[in-house]
């Protein structure tokens, strides 16, 4: 049987596509097969730091794929060591476990303060989440996450999970419990629509959990690696964490994730108690130290601030012309308060622009988020607002 490559058939229906196949990439650009081009300010979720198909990353993959791609987790190999670290040198956090996903390095995180727990506060296995905060799509990662009806996709779900509110530190000390044994959220909580934490909320927290012996865990999966205009988005605030998970945009578009952890905690881990078979794996590692190479250079974050800066003025007067409520957001993480649910409508006839389209995305009814490349050019934000200016009027 001949298949055609550009039929999507058979892959499993998880998600609402549009009925593109996208072929190409190269920087801010994707190409479908039909040689149309759009303007990509999604950017796989924040994921390619760098933008499509940077010479940073096909230089890496090209020299690490011909020296070793796979040693197995039960070995030690010179990229990931070299990462982990890099990681470790930038973060204060002085150890550092590879993994492939968000996911899956949210769920070491949520393994690791279990085991902390076990160790050191008599069992204690409770951690403290929030209320529309996003984790991941494992069963734990779910049960952490407060998004609305996921309590309910997959039950019965993982106990041990209490919601406080973002930016409410009374709603945090009320969940607090005898079995309390960390508290985890996102400096920005992305999918629910860029909601930004406050800094002297973080800073809060900090006093609450070294007054209480607590750990404070911060998913940076999203914000981190620059995202935010710092190197990490708890660096805003002066916070050090005790553990702090990074994805998306640490491996600029390969799968690679990280869960960095202080000495005294990761020492809680006994041999087992992690794993798995791409955990470390030299290909994705060095394309990780690529891209930090790049992102964490003191000129390029400065880039990133001017950049978001620029997006945020832009979006503003976007906002103030056609009388919408206005933006938020920190560096290049960014959404726009459209004040009625079209988001979703005014996302697909971005994606429909003539001659060239553009993608963002609706996270929540009411709200567009960008998250372009860090290196996204002006003109490029300049051409982004002013085909989003057109969707909109002619929206109405």
């Amino acid at each position: 049987m001949n298949f055609d490559p550009h039929e999507t058939h058979a892959l499993m229906d998880i998600a609402a596509r549009p009925a593109q196949v996208f072929v190409a990439g190269r920087g801010s650009w994707l190409v479908d097969r039909a040689g149309r081009r759009y303007l990509d300010f999604v950017q796989g979720w924040a994921v390619n730091a760098l933008g499509h198909c940077p010479p940073q990353i096909a230089q890496a993959l090209a020299a690490q794929s011909q020296q070793l791609v796979s040693a197995g987790p039960g070995l030690f190999n010179a990229p990931a060591a070299a990462l982990a670290a890099r990681l470790a040198e930038l973060s204060s956090l002085e150890r550092v476990f590879l993994c492939s996903g968000g996911a899956e390095a949210n769920e070491g995180a949520i393994k690791l303060a279990r085991k902390w727990g076990q160790v050191q506060r008599g069992g204690a296995y409770e951690i403290v989440t929030f209320v529309d905060a996003f984790h991941g799509r494992t069963l734990a990662t779910m049960s952490a996450s407060g998004k609305p009806g996921w309590d309910v996709l997959f039950a019965p779900q993982v106990p041990g999970f209490p919601k406080a509110r973002l930016n409410d530190l009374a709603s945090v000390e009320a969940a607090l419990t005898q079995q309390t044994v960390a508290v985890m959220l996102e400096p920005i909580q992305g999918e629910a629509g860029v909601n930004v934490a406050d800094d002297d909320f973080l800073r809060a927290l900090r006093r609450l959990c070294d007054e209480r012996g607590l750990l404070l865990v911060f998913d940076e999966i999203q914000t981190g690696v620059g995202r935010t205009g710092l190197l990490f988005g708890a660096q805003h605030a002066g916070v050090r964490p005790d553990i702090m998970t990074l994805g998306k945009g640490l491996g600029g578009g390969v799968p690679l994730a990280a869960v960095l952890a202080r000495e005294e905690v990761a020492a809680a881990f006994a041999h087992g108690d992690q794993g798995g078979t791409y955990c470390g794996n030299p290909l994705m590692a060095a394309v990780g130290s690529a891209v930090l190479q790049t992102v964490a250079a003191p000129v390029f974050l400065a880039g990133v601030r001017e950049r978001g800066e620029y997006l945020s003025r832009r979006l503003s007067d976007l906002a103030a012309t056609r009388g919408l409520p206005g933006e938020r957001g920190r560096g290049l993480l960014r959404a726009l308060n459209l004040g009625r649910p079209v988001a979703a409508q005014v996302a697909a006839a971005a994606l429909a622009l003539q001659p060239e389209g553009l993608l963002v995305n609706a996270p929540r009814p009411h709200l567009l988020r960008f998250m372009p490349a860090l290196n996204v050019s002006f003109d490029e934000i300049d051409l982004m607002v002013d085909m989003l200016a057109e969707v909109l009027e002619q929206a109405g």
